[in-house]
């Protein structure tokens, strides 16, 4: 059995981000089309400038590139292109590190797995792996190990050098052009979606600036006015070059907290994209949130805790109290993960709404939810044969279901805390399922993991009860349970029997009557054999 991390508090977002719809004129369209693709060049360009430097670039060849760009353009939007392009040189990098490891790691797998004889079990004690089934498969995949090997040398040459491979505008569109056939597109609707998604029309922030930003202004009213680059300034319908839209925006998702922001003169960015499917155009205003401090785990903890099972379809969660004791009834918040993504991700919002006002219902201030990563377990070395595994593992949103969920419970006063997902479901069904099944109720394998998942971020183990002392029935040997930490009120006194059904416990009537009654079963008669009693003394003896 691995280790186990200690349970986190998970820090909330740092940034905001909000979207809503320009319902421009084909004047606007125009300009900002032209805008756009001219600015995409500019960024094209710049973004093959800092491929060419890799890793000699510096602050100097920075400054060099931006100052080239600012007789193009100006010095704000040059400023907002070499900041995006830097971006997207690092994420390049950081994809090629990931791919470096992944590729590690399937090589390590299938040599492992070569080395073991056809058809040999995997052993846990020893930690080896299982052998390949047949003769065909140790083949095919002695074959791929010498092309992984092969990818692993390019990609390691092209990180010592600083070299990154980088398409603006995706290269998966790039390999649609040459399919147009199977993607069922026409030439013409290509080039429409390659310019949408080649252009900028990016401006961060300046704190202490109007409205927050001087390249794209939007005031309170919702009036949208755009700094035009030189070449386009012919264009402008303002002055100092600006071009102001006959659309206006009205942010209705956290507009109050935007109009704040620009009314004292703070900094918030802005995006205009095009979606060329919907053939709209839209707006994101975002912005960074001041950092907040992270809860302890103990106060975070203090009223309890809902654990979360985070499945393929549904999302299963228990409420526990203090002491780890589940409450109340398993509930389950559904999701359909079939579709496209906007439908998947609206699916994830409800689930996840669903859960938070669950949550807030109940009282409690944390959720417990598994720190879960499927990185190494979607390769085919791993669960080769098991297709279906992989394609279950792979659609599982785990990347957007954190995100979403510390995102919207960041808005509830909600903490989140993250525990080690090993064994979770496993020991949740061997010690929970079954004593929390009622003829009424069915508790499932995800609703004992989802008491697991509580009972870890709480520090609690997750069996129910130790074995009973050996000697007799007292806590001479110890105590019992450990439903409770040892520092906590009336952890060693007995545990109530209410009576009722449910405990199989008769009411104190019944009690007393047992008491003072005597069985019939014995010579003589009950009336003969009874006796009045004074203090401790019999006065028929």
């Amino acid at each position: 059995m691995r280790e186990l991390a200690d349970p986190f508090v998970a820090p909330g977002p740092t940034g905001v981000a909000i979207r809503d719809r320009l319902r421009v004129s084909e004047t606007d369209t125009i300009v900002l089309r032209k805008a756009g693709i001219f600015l995409g060049s500019l960024a094209t360009g710049d973004l093959a400038n800092r491929c060419r430097q890799g890793r000699e670039h510096d602050a100097a060849a920075w400054a060099v590139r931006k100052r080239e760009l600012t007789g193009h353009s100006s010095a704000r939007w040059a400023g907002s292109i070499t900041r995006h392009v830097n971006d997207q040189w690092a994420l390049a990098r950081r994809g090629q590190a990931a791919q470096i490891a992944w590729l590690r790691g399937q090589i390590g797998q299938i040599e492992a797995r070569l080395a073991r004889p056809l058809g040999a079990k995997a052993s846990k004690h020893e930690g080896s792996p299982k052998g390949y089934a047949s003769r065909s498969e140790w083949h095919a995949k002695s074959r791929r190990l010498q092309t992984l090997k092969d990818r692993l040398v390019r990609v390691e040459a092209d990180w010592t050098a600083g070299r990154v491979h980088v398409v603006r505008g995706g290269r998966r569109l790039v390999h649609t052009r040459h399919h147009l056939a199977e993607a069922g597109l026409s030439e013409q609707a290509w080039r429409a979606r390659w310019e949408a998604a080649r252009m900028f029309l990016s401006a961060d922030g300046e704190s202490g600036k109007r409205f927050g930003n001087q390249t794209i202004r939007i005031t309170e009213t919702g009036q949208i006015s755009i700094k035009l680059p030189a070449p386009l300034a012919h264009l402008a319908n303002a002055a100092h070059g600006r071009y102001v839209l006959d659309a206006t925006v009205a942010f209705r998702h956290r507009g109050e907290e935007w109009r704040d922001r620009i009314a004292a003169d703070r900094a918030v960015a802005y995006r205009i994209h095009h979606d060329v499917l919907r053939d709209r155009w839209y707006i994101t205003a975002s912005w960074q949130r001041a950092v907040v401090p992270v809860l302890p785990l103990e106060v975070a903890l203090a009223r309890g805790a809902v654990g979360v099972d985070m499945n393929d379809d549904h999302l299963a969660a228990w409420r526990l109290d203090q002491h780890g004791n589940p409450m109340g009834e398993p509930q389950r918040f559904y999701y359909d993960l079939s579709g496209n993504a906007a439908h998947r991700d609206a699916q994830i919002r409800h689930a996840l709404t669903g859960l938070l006002h669950y949550t807030r219902r109940s009282g409690v201030a944390a959720i417990a939810v598994e720190n879960l990563d499927f990185a190494g377990d979607k390769g085919r070395e791993k669960h080769g044969r098991n297709k279906r595994f992989r394609r279950l593992i792979s659609r599982f949103p785990t990347a957007k279901l954190k995100a979403r969920l510390l995102s919207m419970a960041a808005e509830q006063q909600v903490v989140i805390v993250a525990v080690d997902p090993a064994y979770t479901s496993t020991w949740g069904a061997q010690h929970w399922q079954k004593p929390l099944t009622t003829p009424r109720r069915e508790i499932t394998r995800h609703d004992a993991a989802s008491i697991a998942v509580g009972r870890r971020a709480q520090g609690f183990p997750i069996r129910r009860r130790t074995a009973p002392p050996h000697r007799d029935q007292s806590d001479r040997g110890g105590h019992r349970t450990i439903q409770a930490r040892p520092d906590a009120r009336g952890r060693e006194g007995t545990r109530p029997h209410p009576p009722g059904p449910r405990t199989r416990c008769a009411s104190p009537v019944v009690e007393r009557k047992r008491v003072t009654s005597l069985p019939n079963t014995v010579r003589g008669s009950a009336t003969e054999r009874q006796s009045w009693q004074q203090d401790s003394l019999p006065l028929s003896d």
